[in-house]
């Protein structure tokens, strides 16, 4: 396999795609908005008018969108995947959305003799450039085994995890580590603050402890710094936010911090901070104290 597509130009699709042509790889790619494909353009990639152009040119073609409706449209939409008739392609879902949809979606392409892979991601376009992504991929084994030096070049670890749905499922999870993570070291900012106390000795003293993340580590100090140049934007977070209160619904389970966090992050974005990194979350609580 050489001839690589990726149809979702944003963040992390671009930084995928940039790498990939590092690596030597023929890639094509399409996003509605041409201007973001303007880099890897520059860098050798060819660019198309659509979906069905991108599978008509590759052996793999990754999607990286929005959501489980966006996944839908390019692939089985006008001029989407299936329209390209190529049965020997694999199609391998990298964006972020409900595991019943990823299976919803395979089902479909298998209608069209057409295998799809789960492989969410964790880490953002600063890792992705590099290759060192940690990837999660469930569906068919051998469609996997037929992409697997491709996901271990984008990738510095690949699980693979069985049946289409899984991966979803924990990159669910990992994001709701992340939006916990944000909201703890937010609020453990904001309350050292208010007491007077230089937060990043808080921070000097968390990351002493078995309780330091690498957010805690790295990001905390931006958050203090209110830098939020986005990675993944907090819009996008409280998207998967949702995702998570919804599945947990249909699973009949309670998960109430997830359910709270989604007000919080709903509420931030009204305050106009979608745009930008999740972390300026700390932003949103700043705002809510300031007249207290």
């Amino acid at each position: 396999m050489k001839n690589i597509g990726i149809i979702g130009l944003g963040m992390l699709g671009n930084a995928v795609a940039l790498h990939l042509l590092d690596s030597g790889y023929k890639v094509t790619v399409f996003n509605r908005d041409e201007k973001k494909t303007i880099q890897s353009k520059e860098k050798g990639a060819t660019v198309v008018d659509s979906p069905k152009d991108v599978a008509k040119k590759s052996d793999l073609v990754i999607i990286v969108v929005k959501d489980a409706d966006a996944v839908k449209q390019v692939s089985f939409g006008k001029n989407g995947i299936i329209e390209a008739e190529n049965n020997e392609l694999i199609v391998a879902d990298m964006s972020t959305i409900d595991p019943s949809e990823s299976k919803n979606i395979s089902e479909k392409f298998q209608e069209y003799n057409i295998n799809k892979l789960d492989i969410p991601v964790m880490g953002g376009p600063n890792v992705a450039i590099t290759g060192d992504l940690v990837m999660m991929v469930s569906g068919d084994k051998e469609s996997f085994e037929e992409c697997k030096a491709i996901f271990e070049k984008i990738a510095n670890k690949v699980f693979f995890l069985g049946e289409s749905g899984v991966a979803h499922s924990i990159k669910l999870a990992m994001n709701l580590q992340i939006t916990m993570l944000a909201l703890a070291l937010s609020e453990g900012i904001t309350l050292v603050k208010k007491t007077g106390v230089d937060p990043k000795k808080f921070l000097e003293i968390l990351n002493s402890t078995y309780f330091k993340t690498g957010m805690s580590e790295k990001k905390a100090f931006k958050m203090i710094d209110r830098n939020y140049d986005p990675t993944f934007t907090l819009a996008n977070l409280k998207k998967d936010i949702s995702t998570m209160t919804s599945v947990a619904k249909d699973l009949g389970i309670e998960l109430p911090m997830i359910q709270k966090a989604e007000e919080v992050y709903e509420n931030a974005i009204k305050e106009g901070l979608g745009e930008s990194d999740y972390t300026g979350i700390i932003e949103y609580l700043k705002r809510i104290n300031e007249s207290k």
